[in-house]
């Protein structure tokens, strides 16, 4: 019998597999579900939990969510693309080409991105400096005029 109560053929027939292959693809799935969500709550507990923690920087941060972020992706490809069903050397061929461009890509936007952010953020625009000084010196100068002639 199957655990669905419905009208329509039960999945092992749809999919032409025995029942104990559909209760094995179903234990797979949300073994699959319990893995990622133990990934996401740790990775939640580290977001509420690194302001107590005090660490120096955001490399450290951004380096635990990104290596989190890469298993979780792994885990899906291995599990969901039916990589994990293949050989060894096949999932390496696949798997580290992308693991070495997503360094890469975080390396690129971290060295390249972070400096050019960081040069331009406290330089002035001389024009803008010279506007704000003219109107400082106005607003200075009639103020010292009003209060002259109120006396």
């Amino acid at each position: 019998m199957s655990e669905f109560h419905d009208d329509f053929p039960s999945y092992e027939t749809l999919a032409h597999h025995s029942e104990e292959e559909g209760k094995t693809k179903r234990k797979k799935l949300w073994q699959v579900f319990w893995i990622m969500l133990a990934i996401t709550l740790v990775e939640l507990y580290i977001g509420f939990k690194v302001a107590d923690w005090h660490l120096t920087g955001t490399f450290t941060i951004k380096f635990i969510f990104i290596t989190l972020t890469i298993v979780k992706a792994a885990y899906i490809v291995l599990s969901f693309m039916h990589l994990g069903d293949e050989d060894k050397s096949f999932r390496y061929i696949v798997l580290i080409p992308f693991c070495v461009f997503v360094i890469y890509l975080v390396t690129l936007v971290d060295i390249s991105e972070g400096t050019y952010s960081k040069a331009g953020r406290y330089g002035l625009d001389e024009n803008v400096v010279k506007q704000k000084q003219e109107q400082l010196n106005n607003k200075s100068s009639h103020g010292t005029e009003h209060n002259s002639q109120a006396h």
